[in-house]
């Protein structure tokens, strides 16, 4: 049985393709069309799975997609007849709603056959239900609270409930127009990240300042007596005008403002993108990014009270708040948090189809996924044949020569691109599509931003670290496969890695498990072996671009900027170092 799963017409558009219980590709279509968060229908990543599983559109059995047009329809009438202005913005949801109950002539248009040759049984799943499944299924745990939490989705922005075995039961929920997510976004657009996705800025702005404008920031959010919250609506726009998507760069989506002139009254003039970033900036930062976390903690106690559990499932874009995510177990009574790769709206393509597969058809549950390497690969071969189409100068290494050779170049302050196997499903580069660099240099940030990046100087690096020596390096031990969590660096030891310490002292880390990436971990191995030290910096292999996915994109990403190396496979092309 193969199950296509996508996530269309939204953010972050996504195909994945099931085959019984084994995953066998899932992709985002920006990483295809080469444009950030591409928002429609994901005819290439569709095509790129059938291809990936070897089959055609007429072989699929059963297509899911990651939102439900009918799911709180009465809700959603009763907020527009309350709110006349919003006519607009109902027309807009109309619209959208259209396109995902005629998902066939889709299909039809992208594969160019008739819609009565797609036989496949098509599912609306609703969305937060998708979130849910994607953590709480995909997990290791036989039962488990679950939380679904972002800005929103089929009119509902969270969604609480317990897993258990190959079911989910949903407890409660809270519904547009009040929303976490929401209220993250108009801060994050207030303070000048005005794209979509720019929420990390934020996150990465705020231990550069202080939480001294608690008290003002909490007016704009209602902790509620049952575990759940409201937004004080007076500083939002979003339910009277909606969220209006507008289509940059093609379909590059960016969302229309949300915060309203009171938020202006409050808090000073909007920061506009290209003003300097102050200290209060900065302090307003800090206090949004607090009663985030209070919030969070607010709903997870609820939820453990409810649950009785000791096991924490989360997905949604708030999952992706990684600062938060590492201060949930130390503020909470749960023990043990999974937060799957792609907890944002990608992930609901994967999380749409285990929600038809357990909860619908009644199936066990898959194994737990514990990597995200479900994207495109090439092989040394393939990579050989670009090179040479190219006329470009390579020399290909043995494992042991490879290491050593990738190694030399970090330790003599070398910033190297490595792409390898298959590429990372989710938002986090993670040792297959990533650029890599020495963190203990004093000047690695600067080296990265000055030679790729180019980005602000407030956003952090990453350590990707081999996962037994975790307890050496962090105060808390942690699993943290997916770079899902912010944790406090030791003391002693924040010097020594400074290019990946924060300036509050903390990194957001990646464990790095041999039996999963045995070719990223031999190289931190070896690297460990000469430096002394088991961890590389690692981010993302892009230039203010989709991480690249393909040997031609690698190889571009290379050419315009100043990287020492790039590694692909075996394969190595290099600049002439200078001497240190």
């Amino acid at each position: 049985m193969y199950i296509l799963g996508i996530n269309a017409y939204h953010g972050d558009a996504s195909a994945c393709i099931f085959k019984n219980e084994e995953l066998i590709a899932a992709i985002e279509e920006e990483r295809i069309l080469r444009i950030k968060h591409w928002a429609g229908f994901p005819c290439e990543s569709i095509k790129f799975c059938l291809e990936e599983a070897g089959i055609d559109i007429t072989q699929v059995d059963h297509i899911t997609i990651a939102r439900d047009p009918s799911a709180n329809i009465l809700k959603k009438v009763a907020h527009v007849l309350k709110n006349l202005a919003s006519i607009d913005a109902a027309k807009d949801r109309l619209l959208n709603r259209k396109k995902i109950s005629n998902i066939a002539k889709d299909f039809s248009s992208c594969f160019g056959i008739k819609e009565s040759s797609i036989t496949a049984k098509i599912h609306n799943i609703e969305h937060h239900r998708s979130h849910m499944a994607s953590a709480f299924f995909a997990s290791p745990f036989e039962e488990s609270a679950v939380l679904s939490i972002d800005a929103f989705g089929d009119f509902t922005s969270t969604m609480l409930g317990k897993g258990t075995g190959n079911k989910i039961n949903v407890e409660s929920q809270v519904n547009f127009p009040h929303s976490v997510g929401a209220f993250y976004t108009a801060f994050t657009q207030y303070l000048g990240f005005n794209h979509f996705g720019d929420e990390y800025k934020l996150m990465g702005l705020s231990p550069y300042g202080s939480p001294t404008m608690l008290k003002q920031v909490r007016d704009a959010v209602i902790f509620k007596n049952d575990g759940l919250f409201e937004l004080n609506l007076d500083y939002f726009t979003h339910h009277i005008k909606g969220v209006k998507t507008k289509i940059m760069s093609k379909s590059d989506p960016t969302p229309s403002r949300m915060f309203s002139d009171l938020m202006v009254s409050k808090f000073g003039p909007k920061r506009n993108e290209n003003d300097d970033i102050t200290q209060y900036h900065k302090d307003l930062a800090s206090s949004v990014q607090r009663v985030t976390e209070e919030l969070i903690f607010h709903i997870l106690d609820h939820l453990q009270k409810i649950t009785k559990s000791k096991n924490i499932c989360i997905a949604g874009g708030v999952a992706q708040n990684s600062v938060a995510n590492g201060k949930i177990l130390n503020n909470t009574m749960f023990e043990n948090l999974y937060i799957p790769p792609a907890g944002h709206d990608a992930g609901t393509a994967i999380g749409s189809v285990l929600w038809l597969y357990n909860q619908i058809q009644g199936n066990d549950r898959i194994k737990p996924m514990l990597h995200s390497y479900f994207g495109s690969q090439f092989s040394d071969s393939e990579i050989e044949q670009y090179l040479k189409s190219q006329n470009i100068k390579y020399t290909k290494y043995s494992d042991f020569e490879l290491n050593n050779k990738v190694t030399d170049c970090l330790i003599n302050a070398g910033v190297i691109g490595w792409f390898q196997g298959r590429a990372e499903f989710g938002p986090r580069s993670l040792g297959d599509r990533s650029i890599i660099c020495d963190p203990t240099r004093n000047d690695a940030k600067e080296l990265i931003n000055a030679k790729i990046k180019r980005r602000e100087l407030f956003r952090p690096f990453a350590p990707s670290i081999l996962k037994e020596y975790v307890t050496e390096y962090f105060e808390k031990a942690a699993d943290a496969p997916f770079m899902e969590k912010v944790l406090q660096i030791k003391k002693d030891k924040r010097s020594l890695l400074s290019a990946v310490t924060h300036v509050d002292g903390s990194g957001r880390l990646q464990t790095v498990d041999k039996s999963l990436n045995p070719k990223y971990y031999g190289l931190i191995e070896s690297f460990y072996r000469k430096s002394g030290v088991p961890i590389l910096l690692n981010t993302s292999f892009n230039e203010n671009e989709p991480i690249v996915n393909t040997p031609a994109e690698a190889y571009a990403c290379f050419s315009r900027t100043s990287m020492d190396m790039i590694v692909m496979g075996n394969i190595v092309i290099e600049r002439k170092m200078p001497i240190q």
